[in-house]
């Protein structure tokens, strides 16, 4: 009995000893700690002396806390670790990531029990000692780091909220035609490219819900969380190095991206920003449809600074309307005015065709639309009969027949412009009208599908150029 007791008390004797001397070395402990998270967290070798300070402050806190609790045997509570709650917000508001916030602990707690082993000595006292201590550090670790990870947690959600609200402000100032200049607004501003010089080149964008009407709906909101998801993803798509400003405002997400300098050149047939922007918008829907999420997307002419965002706004809600029901892209920046007339044509318009051009346009359509292919080559071939030939792939003697054959149902030739601009506007009402059976949003597929492939073939270019 007396040696089970001696036992007991050499083991407490050994513990006792481990832990003082881990007290009275806490400078160097520390310091091993701090240069461990260096050499395996890049995050952390990557940041300054403040922060190298910071962390090497903390981890001095948390091993006299923990040394405490280990000492006193007792659980180790709350109050024993109140400070980690402001340094994981600092963490946070530093942009470190979680992951690596949580290794840290992780390395603090590998440091810590390798002095453990390393001091427990070759006895066995000592080394029962040490086992001792295992289960209470793994307790102390796990209580220290899932209270730390929720504080960071809650500041993010708090910053995130806070920039959410601070990007509505932002929009609504915006969408009244208001330049910020002054305070956080200001500042929000900025960080999205949109500064108080006024002449950033932008688009506006609205999105909804596939399927959903743009204005607000009624009872419980089951889009929600995908609205939010979509935001996110075209809050990605800036093109000018900053976050696209993106927002979910009630049933619908607004987007202003900020185009680069190429979008307000001049003098050079055309300009590459909203195109780019376009393209990208294209692959957030496409990637969204992949899991699940539908969108309904209108894009706005390129305007220049605050003071055209509200009109821009209603180009992008007013474009919606060509959106098919199962969602895709309108962008006004794709489309000629050509067929942005068309698509906006009511009966009165297509009244005023010439019947025989009507007549001639349908039979044509039945048929494969050869002789619409001809005028729509002709044109964007600058009347020239062999260019269009080759563009047709036929002999020019093929696309002279086409002409007559055209002259004579319609009394149109091909190389008077009136009679040109009067088949090209006939053609692009037609685009607009759905195929006998055929779904009506299917006309605006195809118009669509003409314009993305051939944008300013028929001679019309497209509205690139900032207002």
């Amino acid at each position: 009995m007396s040696t089970g007791l001696s036992t007991v008390a050499a083991v407490r004797a050994q513990r006792t000893r481990i832990l003082s001397e881990l007290l009275g070395d806490l400078q160097a402990l520390a310091d091993a700690a701090v240069a461990t998270m260096r050499e395996e967290i890049p995050a952390y070798a990557a940041r300054g002396p403040e922060f190298q300070s910071d962390v090497r402050d903390q981890v001095i806190k948390h091993y006299r806390a923990k040394l405490a609790v280990l000492l006193e045997d007792r659980t180790v509570t709350f109050d024993d670790i109140s400070f980690t709650r402001r340094a994981a917000m600092r963490r946070a508001r530093a942009g470190v990531a979680l992951a690596d916030y949580i290794n840290a602990f992780r390395v603090g707690q590998q440091v810590f029990w390798e002095s453990v082993v390393e001091r427990s000595g070759h006895a066995p006292a000592g080394r029962e000692a040490a086992l001792t201590l295992a289960a209470p550090l793994m307790r102390y670790c796990d209580f220290a780091s899932t209270h730390a990870a929720n504080a960071y947690m809650e500041f993010q959600q708090y910053a995130a909220a806070e920039a959410v609200r601070e990007s509505r402000d932002l929009l609504e100032t915006l969408l009244a035609g208001v330049t910020p200049t002054r305070g956080r607004e200001l500042a929000a501003a900025q960080a999205h490219g949109l500064g108080p010089d006024g002449r950033a080149p932008l688009l506006v964008v609205i999105a909804v819900l596939a399927g959903s009407p743009s204005a607000v709906t009624t009872g419980p909101d089951q889009g929600a969380d995908a609205r939010h998801a979509a935001c996110a993803a075209i809050a990605r798509t800036g093109g000018n190095g900053t976050r696209t400003l993106s927002v979910v405002r009630q049933s619908e997400i607004v987007a202003i991206p900020v185009l680069g300098p190429a979008a307000t050149a001049h003098n050079t047939g055309h300009s590459t920003g909203p195109g780019e922007l376009c393209d990208r918008l294209q692959a957030v829907l496409e990637s969204l449809a992949c899991e699940g999420i539908r969108l309904a997307m209108g894009v706005s002419t390129v305007a220049v600074g605050a003071a055209q965002i509200p009109q821009a706004y209603q180009e992008a809600r007013a474009v919606l309307d060509f959106v098919p029901e199962e969602g895709g892209l309108a962008a006004l920046p794709r489309i000629t005015p050509f067929q942005y007339l068309a698509l906006k044509a009511d009966d009165t318009a297509r009244n005023l065709v010439d019947p025989r051009i009507t007549s001639l346009l349908a039979e044509d359509r039945a048929r494969g639309g050869v002789l619409t292919a001809t005028i729509r080559a002709f044109a964007a071939a600058d009347l020239n009969l062999r260019a269009a030939a080759e563009r047709l792939q036929i002999h020019p003697n093929t696309a002279q027949y086409r002409l007559r054959r055209i002259h004579e149902r319609t009394g149109r030739s091909l190389r008077s412009i009136d009679d040109l601009v009067e088949l090209l506007v006939a053609i692009a009402l037609q685009d607009a009208q759905p195929v006998p059976g055929e779904p009506t949003n299917s006309a605006r597929e195809r118009l669509a599908t003409a314009t993305n492939e051939g944008r300013g073939k028929a001679g019309v270019r497209s509205s690139h150029e900032p207002r």
